[in-house]
């Protein structure tokens, strides 16, 4: 009886793992929504035949029809181009405040959790007063009398950036022993170019999901002061000043409050789609769940 030699097992190839998408389902469509909502503010006002100077003598708040798909204003205005108007002009808002707000905020937290010392005291110390600081009534009386949008994304981006700061600073903490950093440091780089080039740039995961979500923060924000007769004054629109003047007249003529509501609506929760997205991802707490 012959010996039989024991089968040797052929290797089995293992695929290699498969890379994480970077948007879950909610993601995907909250990102489609915003890129719709984004074309939709930059070519729509183009493509309407009225602008926002324009009136109808002979359409005074009457309702939606095919010359005025969204109907028009007590004053004969195009609802249409106005609601388009009002969108670029709140995505605008969204969008700049929420990048000067990261970028002060990826600033402050990172030198401060970096140097630490009184470098750390003094910055939080800024930092904790501002949080501190009424910043809905600040920003509402200083915009009062300024007829530029960029004076209120100015108010709204210097009351934003505190509690991103403070979660920056305790990331850069940690970042100040990493193997990278302390390599920096032996080969005599200077402290901000370490700062700016190894720390700020290892934080982009943080600072890109807290981006996303205060464009929908500056966005309510703007939208409430305009609704309470601050920030976005006329011949300039957004959403926010669109529902305020549609407001008055929402019961019996509501198509002047809510296309503008409707879109405000939208917007926000395509923003938190893909910010909450991001989060989820960049977050280690939370990518375990993702």
């Amino acid at each position: 009886m012959s010996a039989t030699l024991p089968d040797i097992a052929t290797p089995v190839e293992t695929p290699p793992p498969a890379r994480p998408r970077m948007f879950s389902a909610t993601g995907v469509a909250g990102l489609a929504l915003l890129s719709f909502l984004a074309a939709l503010a930059v070519l729509g006002p183009i493509l309407v035949p009225w602008t926002a100077a324009d009136r109808d003598f002979e359409a005074f708040l009457s309702p939606p029809s095919a010359d005025h798909p969204f109907g028009t204003t007590p004053s004969g205005g195009d609802i249409l181009v106005l609601t388009l108007l009002g969108l670029r002009r709140s995505l605008l808002i969204g969008l700049v405040v929420a990048v000067a707000a990261t970028t002060v905020a990826a600033l402050v937290g990172a030198f401060a959790g970096y140097f630490l010392g009184w470098v750390d005291r003094t910055l939080m110390w800024v930092t904790d007063l501002l949080l501190v600081i009424p910043a809905f009534l600040v920003v509402a009386v200083v915009s009062s009398g300024q007829d530029d949008w960029i004076a209120l994304v100015v108010l709204l981006a210097a009351f934003m950036w505190m509690v991103t700061a403070k979660a920056v600073r305790g990331a850069a903490i940690a970042a100040r022993d990493r193997e990278y950093v302390k390599a920096a440091r032996f080969m005599g780089v200077p402290s901000h170019r370490v700062v700016l080039r190894h720390v700020v740039p290892n934080l982009a995961s943080l600072l890109v999901a807290d981006a996303t979500v205060n464009v929908s923060a500056a966005i309510l924000a703007e939208t409430s002061l305009a609704y309470f007769g601050f920030g976005v004054v006329p011949p300039d629109v957004s959403l926010g000043s669109l529902i305020a003047d549609g407001a008055p007249t929402a019961l019996y003529a509501p198509w002047t409050f809510w296309w503008a509501a409707g879109l405000l609506i939208a917007l926000i929760v395509a923003v938190n789609l893909v910010g909450d997205d991001l989060r989820d991802r960049f977050d280690p707490s939370l990518r375990a769940y993702a």
